[in-house]
């Protein structure tokens, strides 16, 4: 059968984020399927093709992609009780409310914030499910990521340390880790693809130190690597995190980490704010990913993770929005905005550029979750591409350098989106999803929540 072609032409600018950092004026793209075969100037590439856009006036860029994320928490944002305090104060505000979600609430508020991620301008994301009360899988957020169509890294999250045991969630959120071991491993032989432009693969992903037992760290690092799939988990998220590695396990949270195999290519931790510089060197070493969540980390007042000496040090580091009650925002490209501004305001004004951001949000992410078919536009790459409309009012004024202006100026929504060679938003529309049924629901579910 014949590959469906699609050409995308005219646009103002178009940043490949390729090898050379190349930014092409008056450029497109030529597609078959879900694969970009062509990459240029518009009158390089072939005239003709199935579907042709016409993006004159626009500026594209690779598909953002979002390395972690609670989407469950889209649901308690904004809790009052919950807005001034620090992480674990939080969580433990937090914990007695997402004892009650459902199986519903779960799948609802991950298409919501699916959706928030597109269009911000995202194209494949990571979530990171950690409590399954009242009957909810994992399975939940898996079905909402093929109805929207995002590209969807599923985290097989867990506890199984509660408050009697010197964990900080209580007893009713946690599991048995043989019943968590055992579910791993169904959610990969059931859903994990492995193959090149995988729309879906499963990552093995125990909460975090103060919430899983040294052997469920062990054991699911084993299973993952017995099948080949991605670990992740929280570290070094603040200072009382640090305390309680220090108090429990007579270790920093990097030597932690390192004790139980959890470093390594196919290894990313969430957060690394507090991550001191044996930890940078044993992550650059070791080819140790991290997600940093600016919004997350200031919000809760955790610090300013020293991402320019990772990636100085040749660390991968990706961006993340968090989870939504701990940002409150879903929107990647101002998560990005966030994370040059908070890196200057630590350590100087030159300290990450609007590319760099970028580069975080697209090369940096792809490396982090361990794909090499996104975040690049180039030939043999994942047709994943967004395209912003640049006579948005935010960007008036800015047109002398339209690549820095997405950064520096208020986020945009996107005009498009193209996830796998097919359309997901157009003209700022979900093409997939009725959202303002789907908004009307998460409301009703959130108030519901916060009320039984």
């Amino acid at each position: 059968m014949r590959p469906k072609t699609l050409l995308v032409k005219n646009a103002a600018v178009l940043v490949t984020m390729d090898d050379a950092r190349r930014e092409l004026r008056d450029a497109g793209l030529y597609i078959e399927d879900n694969r970009i075969v062509a990459v240029g100037p518009t009158a390089t590439l072939p005239a003709s093709a199935d579907e042709i856009m016409d993006l004159r006036g626009h500026i594209v860029l690779p598909g953002l992609i979002n390395t972690h994320h609670h989407m469950y928490q889209s649901l308690t944002r904004a809790v009052p009780a919950a807005q001034d305090v620090e992480l674990f104060g939080w969580l433990e505000t937090l914990y007695p409310i997402w004892a009650r979600l459902t199986p519903e609430m779960i799948r609802v508020s991950a298409l919501t914030a699916m959706a928030e991620l597109i269009l911000s301008g995202c194209t494949t994301s990571s979530d990171h499910l950690y409590l399954y009360p009242n009957g909810a899988r994992l399975d939940d957020t898996i079905e909402s990521a093929t109805r929207i169509g995002l590209r969807f890294h599923a985290s097989r999250g867990s506890m199984s340390v509660g408050r009697s045991a010197g964990g900080l969630p209580p007893d009713s959120l946690v599991e048995n880790e043989a019943s968590i071991l055992r579910d791993t491993q169904r959610l990969i032989e059931t859903h994990h693809d492995a193959s090149r432009y995988a729309m879906q693969r499963i990552v093995v992903a125990p909460c975090s130190p103060f919430s899983v037992s040294r052997d469920l760290m062990r054991e699911s690092a084993a299973l993952a690597r017995t099948h080949g799939v991605s670990l992740h988990t929280h570290l070094a998220e603040n200072a009382n995190d640090v305390a309680y590695s220090r108090e429990k396990f007579n270790r920093t949270p990097a030597e932690y980490a390192e004790e139980l195999g959890w470093v390594g290519r196919d290894v990313w931790h969430a957060h690394c704010v507090q991550l001191d510089d044996h930890g940078i060197d044993l992550f650059a070493r070791t080819g140790t990913g991290v997600a940093h969540c600016p919004c997350s980390n200031m919000r809760l007042a955790s610090g300013i993770a020293p991402i320019c000496k990772m990636t100085k040090l040749g660390v991968s580091v990706g961006l993340g929005v968090d989870g939504s009650a701990s940002n409150d925002s879903a929107h990647l490209l101002g998560e990005a905005r966030q994370a040059m501004l908070l890196q200057r305001v630590g350590f100087g004004p030159a300290a990450m550029t609007a590319r760099d951001a970028l580069t975080l949000a697209t090369r940096g992410g792809a490396a982090v979750l361990n794909r090499d078919d996104i975040g690049v536009l180039a030939p043999g790459m994942a047709a994943d591409f967004i395209a912003f409309d640049l006579a948005n009012p935010n960007f008036a004024g800015a047109l002398h350098d339209p690549v820095a202006a997405l950064v520096f100026c208020t986020p945009a929504q996107v005009a498009l989106s193209v996830i796998n060679g097919r359309i997901v938003a157009r003209d700022g529309q979900l093409t997939t999803v009725d959202l303002p049924v789907i908004i009307e629901q998460h409301n009703q579910l959130a108030a519901t929540l916060l009320n039984s």
